[in-house]
């Protein structure tokens, strides 16, 4: 697979290692373990973003991830003429109810697919307005026609500038009449979520109609749990098969996000590999986060560890040996497919991953990209159309490709804890959604140094 060149104007002024080339990766030599906060959730952050933009009122909103997707969010919502104050970890957003004051720009949104998915169906319920968004290289070739379709069906107004149903985008603000529209989940959750959040500025219901199953149900709850906590009246049948959205649009609230609990996962990694002892003092297990990422600490305890879960901290110790010899789907927690990969490799036997075909599509192909970097590692690794399967064995030093992709970087850092000379090209790449991820693996005791 042949590596490209990053993407640096999806780069923000919240990224971090600018003019890093490459970092190599030291192991400490002894078991990684600490406490430490992480950063607060991507999937919350611009969902709860975007929403308190079109409600009525001023909503405070604490914990947000200050990281390049939401650093794009913030911009476009700005440049649609949103005032929002950022201060620390807090942003205070001041709704303009359903209406942009800005009625005609150009919107660059960098990598983020969350606004990709979640910002076209809010700007076509508006009344009256033009808008082109345009979008980072990589994002601009993953389709988006499921989303653009069902709003379309909704009364939208949307054209595609370049061939492909992908951006750049043009849209007419002539509001969302409602009515009955059918929803493939089976490529991405974010899809039916974009239609969801537009629908309470519908003129009419919305009745959604879910086929093909959906791809990590957790993050449609979590949509619809952050929709109704904004006032939003939602209802849906047990299967989410279904789902009716009424209008009434939305209200400010004062709300906490969630830590990321994707990020938690490499933290919690590096002491499984380690025989080391990490605990995160900003997410709980057992207040039952509607993150699906956090039940990779379930995967753990399956590979021999101790998991301590804590209402107030959850704590991962590693074992003397990680346990393979299991095949799991990481259907619903796709996001960790590649770090149980990278994970593997130290287990004693074989593990496979499966059900995972749609992360081909996120910002690389994710399945390619792994079975390749492991390959050259010289890690005996079969690839699958919807997976891999990965035999145990100690991967090679060398040179690894993070393919502009934060959870390729940070997947493949886990070796730097166990082999010396892993060295990650692009590692500026992780400013995506953990802007401070090596800062902080550097503060566990694994060495990092920087080459530019």
């Amino acid at each position: 697979m042949q590596e490209k060149s990053p993407d640096l104007k999806a780069r923000s002024l919240w990224s971090g290692l600018s003019g890093v080339k490459a970092l190599t990766l030291t192991p400490a030599g002894r078991p990684l373990s600490g406490a430490l906060r992480v950063p607060g959730s991507k999937s919350f952050t611009n969902r709860a973003l975007i929403i308190a933009a079109t409600a009525s009122g001023t909503s405070t909103l604490s914990g947000i991830l200050k990281s390049d997707d939401s650093y794009w969010c913030i911009d476009t919502l700005r440049r649609l003429g949103v005032a929002i104050e950022v201060d620390g970890d807090t942003a205070v957003v001041h709704g303009v109810a359903g209406v942009w004051p800005v009625s005609k720009a150009t919107l660059y949104i960098g990598a983020a697919g969350t606004t990709a998915r979640f910002l076209p169906g809010t700007l076509a319920a508006c009344a009256a307005g033009e808008w082109t968004i345009e979008a980072s290289e990589r994002m601009s070739e993953r389709p988006i026609g499921e989303l653009t379709d069902a709003l379309v069906t909704l009364g939208a107004d949307i054209t595609y500038l370049n061939p492909g149903k992908s951006f750049p985008l043009r849209i007419l603000g002539k509001g969302l009449r409602g009515g009955a529209v059918t929803v493939s989940g089976k490529i991405s959750s974010q899809f039916l979520s974009g239609v969801l959040i537009a629908s309470p500025l519908a003129q009419a219901p919305v009745s959604i109609t879910v086929t093909d199953g959906i791809v990590q149900y957790a993050y449609i709850d979590m949509s619809i749990a952050l929709m109704r906590q904004f006032g939003a009246e939602v209802t849906r049948n047990a299967a989410l098969t279904h789902v009716d959205v009424y209008p009434g649009g939305y209200a400010g609230q004062s709300l906490s996000l969630e830590a990321d609990a994707s990020t938690c996962g490499y933290f919690f990694a590096l002491a499984a590999l380690t025989q080391g002892s990490v605990r995160i003092t900003n997410i709980s297990y057992e207040a039952r986060t509607t993150q699906p990422d956090i039940q990779l600490v379930d995967i753990l305890e399956q590979m021999g560890c101790r998991v301590t879960r804590e209402r107030r901290y959850l704590e991962v110790t590693g074992p003397e040996k990680l346990k393979g010899g299991f095949k799991i789907s990481m259907r619903e927690m796709s996001d960790q497919a590649l770090t149980l990969a990278a994970l593997a490799p130290f287990a004693d036997n074989a593990i496979t991953i499966e059900g995972v075909a749609h992360i081909r599509h996120h910002e690389s192909d994710r399945i390619k990209a792994i079975c390749t970097e492991l390959s050259r590692a010289g890690v005996a690794v079969t690839e699958h159309e919807d997976g891999l399967t990965i035999q145990p064995g100690t991967p090679l030093a060398g040179s690894y490709s993070s393919y502009d992709d934060h959870r390729m970087a940070m997947s493949l850092s886990l070796w730097g804890a166990m082999v010396g000379g892993i060295r990650i090209t692009d590692p500026g790449c992780v400013s995506k959604t953990c802007p401070n991820y090596f800062e902080e693996i550097a503060k566990l005791g694994v060495g990092v140094s920087e080459e530019r």
